[in-house]
């Protein structure tokens, strides 16, 4: 019996945080929406901030089938859609020569049966699933063309698929489409008139601090107090690529790892390459920098806690 949907944006945001997952009340609206009206969502973001985590959380706590469509530069219909085992056919058709099978019409109807058929994951997705409608996810839409773009307007507007040999695959129900993009490129207008928007921007810091006390519960309260200073801070500053949520979870647990209780400026200098990914954002930061940013925030948790 597949999971309900829930029924408030209340219940929404409590369903995402009983994974982990806190979404503030925009997102928590926009989900809700998107499951209520049966709506692809689009999430737009800097990579990091948990757009895909929305689909992996969704497909837990409904109890669904996750399908994952990795997006790439040439991504084509037949790794995306279906395509033919033809290795598998071509043995079929030897062996029925071999047999003196000579009715054309059934040979072609068995070679180009289910059996032949493999399927990629836009077809799965479509597909009836023992749990419910699966949750889709389509994972960096804009890394692909604006050709696979044009095919997946069909695909949203009447969630069907026709495959030339067989006829049309049409789901039963929707599936929940959650469609991401870190924005390295503008996606078409028409697709994100199919969908439901939204911006997954970086969290506040409350929100950061109350992310780490959920994901990593083992951590001390003033460490973490700490790193959520350090990267706000750091997100502040002029960097070819700010750090993520992701990154700040990493960073947690490699401090953790070193048995760190607070930030000291070595320690941060060691660690840069967790939370940083270009060498000329670690150059900026490391030594002076860091020390400075150490500084200035447990100067402020020292004043916040004296008032």
């Amino acid at each position: 019996m597949p999971k309900k949907l829930p029924t408030s944006i209340d219940a929404t945001q409590e369903l995402l945080s009983g994974d982990g997952y806190l979404a503030d009340r925009p997102l928590s609206t926009v989900v809700y929406l998107a499951l209520k009206l049966g709506r692809p969502l689009f999430l737009e973001g800097e990579a990091g901030v948990g757009k895909t985590e929305i689909a992996k959380v969704l497909s837990s706590v409904l109890d669904r089938d996750l399908i994952r469509l990795q997006c790439y530069e040439g991504l084509d219909l037949a790794a995306a859609i279906y395509e033919w085992n033809y290795s598998a056919q071509m043995i079929e058709i030897r062996m029925a020569e071999a047999e003196g099978v000579d009715d054309r019409d059934r040979l072609q109807s068995d070679i180009f049966s289910d059996r032949f058929l493999i399927k990629r994951p836009l077809l799965q997705a479509l597909e009836p699933h023992a749990g419910g409608p699966p949750v889709l996810l389509i994972d960096e839409l804009d890394r692909t063309d604006e050709a696979f773009e044009a095919f997946l307007l069909e695909v949203l507007s009447d969630y069907q698929i026709t495959i030339p040999e067989v006829g049309t695959v049409k789901a039963a129900e929707p599936p929940i489409v959650i469609i991401t993009s870190n924005r390295t490129r503008e996606v078409h207008d028409a697709l994100k008139r199919r969908c439901l928007y939204h911006w997954v921007g970086y969290p506040s810091a409350e929100r950061e601090l109350a992310i780490i006390k959920a994901r990593k519960p083992g951590v001390g309260d003033k460490l973490a107090e700490e790193v959520v200073g350090f990267i706000q801070a750091l997100r502040g500053e002029d960097l070819f690529k700010s750090p993520g949520v992701a990154e700040t979870l990493d960073w947690v647990s490699a401090l953790n790892e070193l048995n760190a209780i607070a930030l000291d400026p070595a320690t941060v200098n060691d660690t840069l390459g967790v939370l940083l990914k270009y060498q000329d954002d670690i150059a900026r930061m490391e030594g002076s920098e860091a020390k400075r940013l150490v500084d200035q925030i447990q100067s402020d948790i020292r004043l916040r806690a004296a008032e």
